[in-house]
């Protein structure tokens, strides 16, 4: 009785270390869980409980039955996506730009920052990164009128002012003739946007020790291979971080961006209409919840998928780059 009764013990007493284990790791770490709770409620309410909703996709949503009673259709919605003429048009033009988009961003950002980090008066690096920044406050509605100021055929800057001062008296109805647009649109998106792209990219140089440097002045290395020996391999994570978080939108686009400043002229559609755009339209004009859902879900997917993908890449080259 008295063997049997020891292992009983000795479970007993290691129940009770683990117990007081949890009470001490509790103790310790219980307060910073507890400033965690709001930011995960926030986040669990705001992105992962929208999800249920996915299920629209699959459904052919009937009103008076209500979402989770309405009957099923399976990959229907899918299909009428992808069955359009315009499925291939729209998904080039959302990739094609977006990866314009991230090109211009991470090398103009990169270009910046180095250039703010390298510039000796404190006060005007400053103010250069706040008229940087400036853009990326504003609201589409006032980039938009911004961009008619300058292309309206009639009296913007362009056809008005900067044309002439080139020699040349052809009015160009910017509206109405897409071929300037794919030029258009990454110009001011990366306008209004490089600012953020650059302030991360300095904070990051910052950061670098300054010994690196002062130990590649005394060996005799130039400014040009200070930056491409020291400060790009330090801020490299960073890059890929942020070129990451990119590439999982690549799918989606600003629909500010496409729908506002091309004024959702119809003549400029092959080169400016993009899922999302297409998506809004088709919501608008036939009231599809189904068809929008399924967009929405195939995008999400789609960039889900990249972030993996592009994320094993990285693990592939360097291990310690990667995100996961």
């Amino acid at each position: 009785m008295e063997q049997a009764a020891q292992p009983n013990q000795a479970v007993l007493s290691e129940t009770g270390k683990r117990q007081k284990q949890n009470v001490g790791y509790w103790r310790k770490y219980g307060v910073f869980y507890l400033m965690m709770a709001p930011a995960l409620i926030v986040l669990l309410v705001n992105n992962y409980l929208p999800m249920i909703g996915s299920i629209i996709a699959f459904k052919n949503v009937n009103y008076q039955t209500g979402i989770f009673n309405s009957p099923w259709v399976g990959w229907d919605n899918f299909s009428y996506l992808f069955s359009t003429t315009d499925a291939w048009n729209i998904t080039r033009n959302t990739i094609i730009y977006n990866v314009v988009f991230i090109t211009l961003n991470l090398i103009i950002g990169v270009s910046l920052a180095l250039m703010f980090n390298s510039m000796r008066s404190r006060k005007l690096a400053k103010f250069h990164q706040t008229m940087m920044f400036l853009p990326y406050f504003l609201s589409w509605v006032i980039i938009t009128y911004l961009v008619y100021g300058f292309l309206n055929p009639e009296i913007g800057l362009l056809n008005k002012t900067i044309l002439p001062w080139f020699g040349s008296d052809t009015m160009i109805d910017w509206y109405t003739d897409p071929k300037y647009w794919p030029f258009i649109l990454p110009i001011v998106n990366t306008w209004k946007g490089i600012g953020y792209y650059a302030v991360f990219y300095l904070a990051a140089i910052i950061g670098i020790d300054k010994e690196y440097y002062e130990a590649a002045t005394i060996d005799g290395a130039s400014k040009w291979r200070q930056i491409w020996s020291i400060t790009v391999p330090l801020i490299r994570p960073v890059i890929i971080v942020l070129t990451m978080l990119q590439i999982g939108r690549i799918f989606y686009s600003d629909f500010g961006l496409f729908y506002q400043v091309t004024r959702n002229a119809g003549s400029l559609y092959d080169t400016t209409l993009v899922i999302d755009t297409y998506v809004y339209q088709g919501l608008v004009v036939t009231g599809d919840f189904g068809m929008s859902s399924a967009a929405g879900l195939y995008q999400a997917v789609v960039g889900f998928v990249l972030v993996f993908v592009s994320n094993l890449i990285i693990r592939r080259i360097s291990r310690e780059d990667a995100l996961f």
